[in-house]
């Protein structure tokens, strides 16, 4: 009898009627909410279940969010599962992939190196989906002779003194110029290091030097300065979306499979 089980009178009887005692409608109030919370537990689990709730943990690139995919599958993501927060980390692509290898984010928008290389091999439990390319842009004064051209050949860049981000900053795009420099038979002089794009668009609108960046970073506009094509083979860089193989998470499978469709 569950008055027994509890150990309190929970009904008060006579042969005409009961009634509840004053411990039996506190007991029925709880009882009300305790089933609420248990319906309400198990639609929360089926929501997890679906990828609708919980925290989704995304890595991006300094050059990402000037990237305008970027913004539509982030606002699509928000509008589409509401519920779920969305944890935003800037991180280099190499950073990144040691990130997502030890769990620390879920996703990743990198830049590998051309031709797809990943760095120190790390990436052998990831898998990489291919959004957008665009091309790499040598950053000029729209004082210097070569901003009259319409494409830059890299041998051209053979005399100036380069700003890049420095090697410890992890970025994919670093040792590609290297490469580019190298095929067009010359070692770049690098004049300046700066680790965030702004401030190396600012270093080359100050005279200090000329940089390449990816295309994206047209939507930054400086005074005094020119974005120009690279017109060599292989000046291009890809946006990828890295996860780890085999994570079958519901949150994951539904962002990618989202930013797949945009594409």
């Amino acid at each position: 009898m569950l008055e027994a089980d509890i150990g309190a009178q929970l009904f008060e009887r006579s042969k005409r009627w009961v009634r509840l005692t004053e411990a039996g409608k506190l007991f029925l109030q709880d009882a009300r909410h305790i089933l609420a919370l248990a319906e309400q537990a198990s639609e929360n689990a089926r929501r997890a279940q679906r990828g609708e709730t919980g925290e989704l943990r995304i890595g991006f690139t300094f050059s990402t969010p000037f990237t305008p995919l970027f913004a539509t599958v982030i606002n699509s993501y928000r509008e589409q599962y509401p519920n779920v927060t969305l944890s935003l980390q800037e991180m280099a692509t190499n950073n990144q992939l040691e990130a997502l290898s030890q769990h620390k984010i879920d996703v990743g928008f990198i830049r590998p190196p051309e031709g797809g290389e990943l760095a120190r091999g790390i990436s052998s439990p990831l898998r990489f989906r291919k959004l957008r390319e665009d091309p790499l842009v040598a950053v000029l004064p729209t004082t210097h002779a070569l901003a009259k051209k319409k494409k830059v050949p890299m041998k051209d860049l053979a005399q100036e003194g380069f700003i890049m981000y420095p090697p410890s900053a992890g970025t994919g795009i670093y040792p590609q110029i290297l490469r580019l420099c190298h095929a067009a038979g010359f070692v770049p002089k690098i004049a300046q290091e700066a680790f965030d794009a702004s401030t190396i668009i600012g270093l080359v609108a100050a005279g200090c030097g000329i940089s390449i960046l990816p295309g994206s970073f047209y939507t930054i506009h400086f005074d005094g300065i020119c974005y120009r094509p690279i017109a060599d083979a292989g000046a291009t860089t890809s946006l990828l979306l890295a996860q780890r193989k085999g994570d079958a998470s519901p949150l994951v499978e539904n962002f990618v499979k989202l930013a797949a469709g945009m594409v």
